[in-house]
């Protein structure tokens, strides 16, 4: 493949294969920022990959008192599964268990959309028929008893089916410590940009996975291409002085915005050149044959 150049770090010139997945936002608000944050984090555990965890999802941003329908402090988090049916149960279940118990938490509609999915109408009978319901300004909320006095929850949140997930960037460096210090910084970047996620602890994948495996039964394994220790018995991707490479996962409610999230994280991780350890950046797909977006790096210089 051609290569770019950017700062002395190699851009080789393919592209990120990303798929259509459903999505959805909601809001969380609480007595403070602390524990509006502490529902959201919950909510959104073991919300890695769709593989395994059933969702993806992440914390979009924090939000001020002068944004949130109770003026009170917000998390905006964002949820996206393969169909829609998935993300009805993701959301019940995850806003259920993680923000209906969460102290002081209440959880309204982020987004607004000719489709929607149930919130509040699916966990009013938590409320054994004290539940109450209240229209304000067309939109309808449900009260519901709980020890610390009520929750508040909108009955319905939106839902867009254009929501792209998988979009990707590969770090190469000649250190953990370089790779792991771009890919913070690419994060961070990422962060900066509405819309978007990165699902993974900390917003980075240290085991990127290719499809299939020798053993039965296994969807996916380590992408042997790609682990520095298997360079000598593999047909591997790495130059010889490549010693660690990380991945960051990007889904969005829309594919303009994985493209931003893209361009911002590839200019954050090549901000520090090649002084900074970072030999490469890449990206993963599968020629073409896992989904209809594909990213081009080229396009994000």
């Amino acid at each position: 493949m051609s290569k770019l150049n950017v700062k002395g770090v190699t851009i080789v010139e393919t592209f990120a294969e990303a798929f259509p997945m459903v999505g959805t936002r909601i809001v969380i608000t609480a007595p403070t920022l602390e524990w509006a944050m502490i529902a959201a984090r919950t909510m959104t555990g073991f919300a890695t990959s769709v593989i395994a965890c059933g969702a993806e999802a992440g914390i979009e941003r924090t939000l001020s008192t002068e944004e949130t329908l109770d003026g009170r402090p917000g998390v905006a988090v964002l949820l996206f599964t393969m169909d829609t049916n998935k993300l009805q149960t993701q959301l019940r279940n995850r806003v259920g268990q993680c923000v209906l118990t969460s102290p002081g938490s209440a959880c309204f509609a982020g987004l607004v959309g000719e489709k929607s999915l149930k919130l509040g109408s699916s966990l009013r009978f938590f409320g054994d028929g004290w539940q109450v319901s209240k229209r304000v300004g067309g939109r309808r909320f449900w009260r519901i008893p709980v020890m610390d006095g009520e929750f508040v929850c909108e009955e319905k949140t939106g839902l867009t089916k254009k929501a792209v997930g998988g979009g990707n960037l590969l770090v190469l460096g000649k250190s953990h410590a370089a790779v792991l210090a771009a890919c913070e910084r690419a994060v961070r970047a990422i962060d900066e940009v509405p819309e978007v996620i990165t699902p993974f602890p900390g917003g980075i994948v240290r085991s990127g996975s290719k499809v299939g495996s020798k053993y039965k039964g296994q969807i996916a394994s380590t992408n042997d291409a790609y682990c520095p220790t298997l360079k000598a018995a593999v047909k591997t991707e790495l130059p010889a002085d490549v010693e660690a490479v990380m991945e960051i996962v990007i889904d969005g409610l829309t594919k303009d915005a994985v493209a931003a999230a893209m361009r911002a994280g590839l200019h954050a991780i090549a901000e520090g050149g090649a002084e900074a350890g970072i030999t490469h950046i890449t990206a993963g797909n599968y020629g073409g044959n896992l989904g209809p977006h594909h990213f081009h790096l080229k396009d994000l210089i």
